[in-house]
């Protein structure tokens, strides 16, 4: 009441009006800031259009201030994007029909193209990425799908890398995850793998054969330098039959022994065969030709018949 008696009336209107004023503009810088404030996070770059026309500086982490209605802000995700790519049917180089599908790691290297140069940086990726997987399926045998997938991986990287690069995307990496084959192939293919198997199998088992008969090559040599070492097997070979407590004892039989009689029994079988004389054969009588005084029709086999 002092200090208004002191200014006066006229005086306590212009310090209302001042006190006003001041508050309003108080809370038109507020509304303004509020407006015009922006926070941009560590993952995020933002691109700053200006009436339209796209600003130079990128605005980096952190708070920021644009010109409300005339700026406007568009932050971009510089983060890493998982992309699965749907599964794609197609055929083969070697005319087998498969189902592929795939996933994409990529992120934006530079904001302002990824907002000005193409609509949709994300949608763009996933259809090159369709199309760059069925033209890879044509280009490639099965068995590259099958077990070859770093080197197709590479080369889809490459495929979708070229035309990324324009719309200020970087790809990180392309895998390929499933390969989907229809049923009569998955059962020629079991059917491929264990006829490998059993060609191998059956290789091994001739391989082995074989190493055993030049190893038993080497023990027969030995043991025909070494007559007792024979005796001395077959000694081995009933302890290792007895050791089973089996009610049979098997007594191997010498084979020198068998050779021995059948050379006994080849002499006498033979002795026999010379003894015995040729069998002796009989000559016929050979023809006699008939005498001029003989009657006709006689010959030595038919006597004339006498007349008393």
């Amino acid at each position: 009441m002092t200090n208004k008696m002191r200014l006066g009336p006229m005086g306590v209107v212009m310090l209302d009006e001042l006190l006003a004023a001041g508050a309003a503009t108080g809370a038109a810088a507020v509304v303004y800031v509020m407006a015009a404030a922006r926070v941009v996070r560590q993952y995020e770059r933002g691109v700053v259009f200006r009436l339209g026309r796209l600003r130079k500086d990128v605005r980096g982490p952190g708070f920021t201030m644009i010109i409300p209605g005339v700026d406007r802000l568009r932050k971009v995700n510089m983060q890493i994007v998982t992309m699965p790519v749907p599964a794609q049917d197609g055929i083969t180089r070697d005319n087998v029909t498969v189902r592929v599908d795939a996933v994409i790691y990529f992120k934006v290297a530079d904001a302002a193209d990824a907002v000005v140069r193409v609509e949709d940086y994300r949608f763009a990726v996933s259809q090159m990425a369709q199309t760059s997987l069925r033209s890879i399926i044509g280009k490639s045998d099965l068995d590259d799908l099958l077990s070859n997938r770093e080197k197709l991986n590479q080369g889809l990287e490459l495929m979708l890398d070229s035309p990324a690069v324009g719309w200020g995307v970087s790809i990180d990496r392309v895998e390929i995850k499933d390969v989907s084959l229809p049923e009569t192939m998955k059962r020629s293919m079991a059917r491929q793998a264990e006829a490998d198997r059993e060609r191998r199998a059956r290789v091994i088992n001739a391989d082995a054969e074989l190493q055993a008969s030049k190893k038993l090559a080497e023990a027969a040599g030995v043991m025909s330098e070494q007559p007792a070492a024979l005796q001395l097997r077959l000694l081995q070979t009933v302890v290792a039959v007895a050791a089973e407590k089996n009610s049979t004892l098997v007594l191997p039989f010498p084979v020198e022994l068998l050779r021995f009689l059948e050379r006994a029994a080849q002499p006498q079988a033979q002795a026999p065969a010379q003894a015995e004389p040729p069998p002796q054969v009989q000559a016929e009588p050979e023809p006699r030709l008939p005498r001029v005084d003989e009657p006709p029709g006689l010959t030595a086999e038919q006597p004339p018949a006498v007349t008393g």
